[in-house]
């Protein structure tokens, strides 16, 4: 099952955007400016979103997602609002597009002549040095 990957800016209004004070370090500053931005991004009761790539992201996401299917993503690394916003939408693109990346399939390989060889000598050396160890009869 092949699902097209999702672009933020068609699930925007679908984001729940708030803002909250940042822990940490940084005095007055950081107890008065709410510079942690949360997003909210409920997977299961999208409207833009198909069935398949609900199902997607609700398979590859499951760790990430709370009990009601709701993904929340939060920034706050910096003291700007606005970089936060940037860096969490940044944050939401990542992760979906992980989501939707399709794994490589393995191509089998056969082992070389080379590496057979290596592997029968080896084993004739070992064999030997076992017979070695042996009492004579």
């Amino acid at each position: 099952m092949r699902t097209k990957p999702i672009s933020i800016s068609r699930l925007k209004p679908e984001i729940e955007v708030t803002t909250a004070r940042s822990g940490g370090p940084g005095g007055q500053h950081v107890n008065k400016v709410e510079t942690k931005v949360i997003l909210r991004f409920n997977v299961a009761q999208s409207q833009l979103l198909t069935e398949a790539q609900k199902s997607t992201i609700l398979e590859k996401l499951a760790a990430k997602l709370t009990k009601d299917g709701e993904l929340i993503i939060s920034a706050d690394s910096s003291r700007s609002q606005v970089k936060n916003k940037e860096m969490a939408f940044k944050k939401l693109d990542r992760i979906l597009a992980k989501a939707f990346a399709q794994k490589k399939k393995r191509k089998p390989t056969k082992p070389t002549k080379a590496s057979k060889k290596k592997r029968l000598d080896n084993k004739r050396k070992h064999g030997e040095k076992k017979k070695w160890r042996q009492k004579p009869i």
